[in-house]
């Protein structure tokens, strides 16, 4: 994570490069510069007779001197920084608010189309549903009908048998 911090070093690395992460040797407590390079004892340990004798501590640099106008421009280039990166981010939100309106306005689209398909369907249901009630209607009479008919067609075949 990251910590604010006193260190001169630190904070003279910073202003000389703003909006560039910083880095330094892993493990180490060497000077932050764009690159780290890699620690000067990796693979030592574990060699035998051939140990390296522990070096001492290198002696701290001074931080460069920074010019008032070297700070000035690098607190230019950092707000410089921020207008472009703010711009961004605004045209950013624009995109995502066009493609969010392009997608309600499909889904409107969409869903104004199924309700259309469904007042169609439960039309054509309902002239279905009166077509399937009068055909009901014609066959009752035509039931009633041919009770009527048939009984009268018996009473005659028993008169004629008697």
């Amino acid at each position: 994570m990251a910590k604010e911090t006193d260190d001169r070093d630190v904070v003279a690395a910073t202003m000389s490069k703003p909006g560039v992460v910083l880095k330094r040797p892993a493990g180490s407590s060497g000077r932050f510069s764009e690159h780290s390079d890699l620690p000067s004892d990796l693979g030592t340990e574990g060699r035998g007779a051939r140990r390296r004798k522990e070096q001492s501590k290198p002696p701290k640099r001074s931080a460069p001197a920074i010019s008032e106008r070297d700070a000035k421009k690098a607190a230019a280039d950092f707000e410089k920084e921020q207008r472009l990166g703010e711009a961004e981010r605004r045209r950013e939100e624009a995109a995502r608010q066009r493609e969010r309106e392009r997608r309600e306005k499909a889904t409107a689209k969409a869903q104004a189309a199924l309700d259309k398909a469904e007042r169609e369907h439960a039309k054509r249901a309902a002239d279905l549903q009166a077509e399937a009630e009068a055909i009901e209607k014609r066959s009752r009479a035509e039931d009633d009908r041919w009770e009527k008919e048939r009984e009268r067609l018996q009473a005659a075949l028993r008169r004629a048998r008697d």
